[in-house]
């Protein structure tokens, strides 16, 4: 078989070098469109369902959230395992598809049932769909820096400003946020108080939620024009709050001032961040979407910086932490290293054994094309090129150099005893 391939070969130049072209515009093309990260995502073709329900605990979770989820979650196609876990006041579902399942379309089903398991949850309780990414989808982390801005401030321009254009980058699935404090208005209820007006718990937190919303009125007709009325009625500062309505002794209405002391204070933290052990930070992590180029997404959210650092505070500047970029860039570094010193290798193995320009070259030749061949079958296959792939390629060019030289000594003997032969 081998012997009338090369012998084809040899009568039909023309196709060889036809073919050697696609090969090369083949494997160009797949080095160029081929997703390129530096670490290889062994992460399950999962769809996460998150569902948030504060202040009960697992066993409560396990028992209204996530058995009714699960059970409705049965059934799915192409699923091959619903995996669950309970904690305080969060559930986490993880619906594991079959390898061959799009993700969207996994999303999608995922999406469906949910819909119909909403009627078996608590009233308020929404499950909601985690983000689009993997495991190894952090690509890109920043941190928030100025002078004079404590970490709440620097928190709500993350949260408010820098978070909402990150998210528009193309390939990001999720701009998650990290340090600082969450600003907030905390209402500390006089129990005593409470007792004394003869108003209850809940009717502070109905008054709350009913003065928190704008409301439209009809139209008011004069000298034909008709004008819209509507009540302003969203909370703007404290002030606005303290003087909220919560029940009424004796004609005289109570405020809320009356009953509870109300302050601006921050969310109740579970940990910190801290940077190279300097101090607490804030910033956010970038998640690239399944299956995108990280790189490219990176090179793209760094574009997005620029931008965004022109509309930020006096003082504030965005600082990178974590750019894996600098490490796909030096997996690739590394491949083309080893590739251009096998190839200066066996130059120098055949020009000095052999002491033939031509049978060097045919060996140089098929080191590149059987590399972009593998770029090719990477393409095929969907894998991205990281730091085993690459790592695979360049340990591979070892054994094409080994075959090259031994395969092109034979034919040189071949033809040196086929030349003495015709002498004779």
């Amino acid at each position: 078989m081998i012997e009338k391939i090369i012998s084809w070969s040899t009568h039909n130049r023309f196709f060889v070098w036809i073919g050697i072209l696609l090969i090369v515009v083949g494997g160009v093309w797949s080095v160029m469109t081929t997703p390129v990260d530096a670490i290889p995502d062994l992460s399950e073709n999962q769809v996460i369902v998150y569902t948030e329900w504060m202040g009960r605990n697992p066993q409560i979770m396990e028992d209204q959230i996530t058995y009714p989820l699960v059970s409705n979650l049965q059934g799915i196609p192409n699923v091959k395992a619903i995996r669950a876990a309970s904690m305080f006041g969060m559930s986490f579902i993880f619906v594991v598809f079959n390898d061959d399942a799009e993700i969207y379309w996994a999303r999608t089903r995922v999406l469906e049932r949910l819909n119909f398991a909403q009627k078996a949850l608590p009233q308020g309780v929404t499950p909601t769909l985690g983000p689009d990414g993997t495991g190894v989808g952090h690509v890109f982390w920043y941190t928030l820096q100025g002078d004079g801005y404590d970490l709440g401030e620097l928190r709500a321009v993350q949260d408010w400003y820098v978070k909402f254009a990150m998210q528009n980058v193309e390939g990001v699935s999720e701009v998650a946020s990290f340090g600082g404090f969450q600003k907030q208005y905390q209402v500390s209820v006089n129990p005593n108080k409470l007792i004394y007006y003869n108003i209850s718990a809940m009717d502070v937190a109905n008054a709350l939620k009913a003065n928190n919303r704008d409301v439209g009125g009809s139209i008011y007709e004069m000298n034909r024009m008709g004008y819209m009325i509507r009540g302003l009625g969203y909370i703007k500062d404290i002030r606005d709050i303290e003087e909220i309505s919560v029940g009424s002794n004796k004609s005289i209405p109570i405020k809320l001032k009356d009953v509870a002391d109300v302050q601006m204070s921050s969310d109740i933290r579970l940990g910190i961040v801290e940077e190279n052990g300097e101090g607490e930070v804030v910033g956010g992590v970038v998640v690239a979407r399944y299956g995108e180029n990280a790189k490219e997404v990176i090179d793209r959210v760094k574009e997005r910086l620029g931008d965004v650092e022109k509309g930020l505070p006096p003082g504030v500047k965005i600082k990178i932490a974590y750019d894996r970029s600098n490490l796909i860039e030096a997996a690739i570094a590394t491949l083309k290293e080893a590739l251009w010193e096998e190839i200066i290798v066996v130059s120098l193995v055949v020009l000095i054994f052999l002491f033939h320009v031509r049978s060097a070259v045919v060996a140089i030749v098929t080191i590149p094309l059987s590399v972009l061949i593998g770029f090719m079958f990477v393409k095929m296959f969907g894998i991205s090129l990281n730091i085993m792939s690459l790592g695979g390629i360049a340990l591979a060019i070892g054994d094409l150099v080994d075959a090259g030289i031994v395969m092109t000594e034979n034919a040189y003997k071949g033809l040196v005893k086929a030349v003495l032969k015709t002498e004779e």
